[in-house]
């Protein structure tokens, strides 16, 4: 398998969980009960998905400023 097929199974991967904490935290939010631990928790786990996901983008496409 390719590099470039390899990253973009983990770019397609990290973009599917990303969005699945968006709607988890959404419904957290929405139920006035929640545990504002495992809220910041899971926007941590976000933020660490988002810093993946923009390396794999960078991976894929880098900045040509030659």
């Amino acid at each position: 398998m390719s590099e470039n097929k390899k990253l973009l199974e983990k770019l397609k991967e990290y973009e599917q969980e990303h969005s699945d904490l968006d709607q988890i935290l959404i419904q957290l939010q929405e139920k006035h009960t929640v545990d504002f631990l495992q809220i910041q928790r899971l926007k941590k786990r976000k933020l660490v998905l988002k810093d993946r996901i923009a390396h794999i983008k960078n991976d894929l496409e880098p900045d040509n400023i030659a």
